[in-house]
């Protein structure tokens, strides 16, 4: 196979946008600008498309540029295989364009963990458009199903739902606050409400049922529980997913050597039915599993 020759006999893409880019602008500079390269790329992506082909292409002029025959001849050749791959695309495209995609998860996971990457999202697929909801507790019946949908909780019943990991729970503070299990004898303890991840869960399973009846003080998110402990009010629960908050992160936030538990609890992708999927769906999904990959492999790689 010669150089520049792809296995579909082709030459590369962008020897013939050059080429198409300078067919229109007969100017390597105009085409230059259009593309955002230098003139002189443009004019040697030109030369080696003329290389491959065995044609000139161009008749190069003081005053600009000029199509030989055999550059007017194929000119529509490229311009037809641009506008297919481009009408093509907009087919694939179509479902989506336009259309905003419906994503509902709960308020501290899209607080603390996907707001601080959407921007990744979004570099990588600039023609989403998302409108995000958040509820603390399950939504209500009245306000319809998102196109997709994050649950924390038990494992939902009313539709197919993919767990995206396994957590884990264990203790979190401000730094210096606590180190072992003695010290947290010492320091409110903050939780969210309504979970079967508690602090007297924990310390039972630490070996520490003696701790299990301190007072604890509640708060209807982890967000609000986590800001008390960053804080420095006192120590909090945290799960693996969690630690995906830029406060973990900027050592706001500082998971103690102590034993992690396992959690009935996760977080369930609820997605459409296979048939309804589109583009957009898929693309959230499948960034949303890479999120929780990379964070819980961090969490298990730490402890």
């Amino acid at each position: 196979m010669g150089k520049g020759m792809s296995r579909s006999g082709l030459p590369p893409l962008n020897w013939l946008r050059a080429f198409e880019a300078a067919a229109r602008a007969l100017s390597f500079t105009g085409a230059a600008a259009e593309l955002g390269l230098t003139q002189s790329a443009v004019s040697q992506q030109v030369k080696a498309l003329e290389s491959w082909l065995g044609r000139r292409l161009f008749h190069r002029r003081a005053r600009g540029l000029a199509l030989t025959e055999a550059g007017r001849t194929y000119l529509p050749v490229v311009e037809e295989a641009f506008a297919t791959l481009a009408s093509g695309t907009r087919s694939l495209m179509g479902v989506d364009r336009g259309r905003v995609l419906h994503l509902r998860l709960p308020l501290s996971l899209s607080v603390l963990v996907v707001a601080p990457r959407l921007g990744e999202l979004m570099a990588r697929h600039p023609w989403l458009a998302l409108n995000l909801s958040s509820a603390i507790w399950e939504p209500e019946p009245r306000e319809g199903r998102a196109d997709l949908e994050l649950r924390f909780g038990l494992e939902p019943r009313d539709g197919p739902a993919e767990r995206l990991a396994e957590e884990r729970f264990y203790p979190v503070a401000a730094p210096g606050r606590i180190a072992s299990l003695d010290d947290l004898a010492a320091v409110p303890l903050f939780d969210c409400a309504g979970l079967s991840c508690t602090w007297e869960a924990w310390l039972r399973a630490a070996g520490r049922a003696g701790l299990a009846g301190r007072p604890v003080t509640y708060a209807s998110t982890y967000a609000l529980a986590l800001g008390a402990a960053e804080g420095g009010a006192g120590a909090a629960l945290i799960h693996d997913t969690l630690t995906g908050a830029p406060a973990v992160a900027a050592g706001r936030l500082v998971v103690p050597p102590l034993p992690p538990a396992p959690m009935r609890e996760a977080y369930w992708l609820m997605t459409p039915d296979p048939a309804a999927e589109t583009p957009a769906t898929r693309a959230v999904s499948d960034w949303l599993r890479e999120v929780f990959a990379a964070i819980h492999a961090a969490a298990r790689a730490v402890g």
